[in-house]
């Protein structure tokens, strides 16, 4: 059976933040959107730390950092701690003259209760006229570079003249129908992770890294998201997870056995009782040539950027915000520009990649880590990761000359990075990876 969603300037694949967020932007241009994708309401989402760029995005739709705080949704995070088996710690704190002019910059960020705030959002886009189909995009009709149409699981076709795709990454509706490039970092990761109730959740996110079992680093999260509950989540990759439920092992015996390699986690485990974790798998990637005549990537379905860099909020609220005001600025043409969707794809890949090549090549692969420390190596991987993100959410780089000379600082750093990692790979053994 067929139906004509005809009433309809754009249609936004996909209903998560990034989908949301982008709905938002274009309802509040006066556009009629039509956001088409499953209810996703009581769902869990990794992603609860947010880094230093996300409040003023979540301040843009409408919801600022005191309201988030004050309704329960967010805590604050004022530092990140990495800690490691031996009790030895480091603590990444933002430089106070950066709260100073002439950078004038938030130091605190946040972390947020995902379901809590994605109904947030939610609740904004139905205000200002959002239509919500729940539905599932399966496929999509296009004519050379066009998306012409879009079908649904129970049937509909949906045709309009601007299209949105923030399906996330297991579906990616028009990565696959155009069949982009994809840039994969690092081996498939599995994530593990639960709720627990303290009495002093802290005002910060702790990493536990894991670097003494495998050549590649295991860790573990643990995040206030609200007054009394912390999310605690275990990340190894495909493979160690597979090994490990071959020999029979449940997924709760697995999350159990790491957590109690801290002590931290002892009691909260003893209290807790039986736990019954959730799981995720994910591969971080990057899709090439997100834009196209009619229609643009957003959120994870351009880029899945690795968890430990707190960067994932971020990216999906920077694509929606600049997709969004693409179409806008643009309204009245049959077809978007190709420089300017060329430079949005440029953007977007260009921080996915480094994000994705710096945590890969400094923190999670061996080299670097056994040559110089894990503390050491977060030193490496931090600062030019905040000073750049700074950069970007200072610069708001949108025209050419602003695009390309910001993707030349990342390629820059994502050269470093590589020659570092082969420089301390020619001298070290994977073997002598340390603790």
């Amino acid at each position: 059976m067929e139906h004509e969603e005809d009433t309809a300037d754009v249609t936004v694949i996909g209903g998560g933040i990034a989908g949301m967020a982008a709905s938002i932007h274009l309802a509040r241009a006066g556009w009629k959107v039509l956001c088409v994708g499953p209810d996703l309401s009581g769902s869990q989402s990794v992603g609860e730390s947010l880094d230093w760029s996300a409040p003023a995005l979540l301040g843009a739709l409408g919801l600022p950092m005191q309201r988030l705080i004050d309704d329960g949704t967010a805590t604050y995070k004022k530092h990140v701690i990495l800690k490691l088996c031996d009790g030895s710690e480091r603590h990444y704190v933002p430089a106070a003259w950066l709260g100073r002019a002439p950078f004038n910059l938030e130091l605190r960020t946040l972390h947020v209760d995902r379901p809590r705030l994605n109904e947030a959002i939610r609740e904004i886009a139905m205000a200002h006229g959002v239509r919500h189909l729940y539905d599932k995009v399966v496929n999509v009709e296009i004519e050379g570079r066009r998306v012409v149409a879009a079908n649904t699981a129970e049937g509909r076709r949906i045709s309009c003249s601007r299209y949105i795709d923030a399906s996330g990454s297991a579906a990616s509706v028009l990565s696959r129908a155009f069949k982009l490039p994809v840039y994969e970092y690092g081996p498939r990761k599995v994530a593990v992770w639960s709720y627990f109730k303290v009495r002093e959740p802290g005002e910060g996110t702790t990493l536990y890294a894991q670097t003494a079992t495998s050549s590649y680093m295991e860790w573990i999260w643990e995040i206030p998201i609200n007054s009394e509950t912390i999310s605690v989540g275990y990340v190894t990759t495909g493979e160690a997870m597979k090994a490990n439920r071959q020999q029979g092992r449940a997924v709760e015996e697995i999350y159990r056995e790491e957590l109690e390699r801290f002590p931290r986690f002892e009691e909260l485990l003893r209290e807790a009782g039986a736990v019954s974790p959730f799981t995720t798998s994910f591969r971080c990637r990057v899709h090439g040539n997100v834009a196209g005549p009619n229609w643009l990537i957003v959120g994870e379905s351009a880029a899945m950027v690795d968890p430990m860099t707190s960067n994932g909020v971020t990216a999906a609220l920077r694509h929606a915000s600049e997709a969004s005001s693409l179409l806008i600025r643009y309204r009245d043409r049959e077809r978007l520009p190709r420089l300017a969707t060329a430079m949005y794809s440029k953007r977007v890949e260009g921080l996915a990649k480094f994000f994705n090549c710096g945590i890969e090549k400094v923190v999670y692969d061996w080299p670097v880590r056994s040559r110089i420390g894990v503390l050491l190596a977060g030193d490496v991987y931090t600062v030019p990761a905040w000073s750049l993100n700074t950069v970007y959410a200072r610069m708001r780089p949108r025209g050419v000359f602003a695009t390309l000379l910001f993707g030349c600082l990342l390629n820059l750093c994502r050269a470093a990075a590589s020659v570092l990692h082969g420089l301390c790979k020619e001298e070290e053994e994977p073997c002598e990876v340390q603790a």
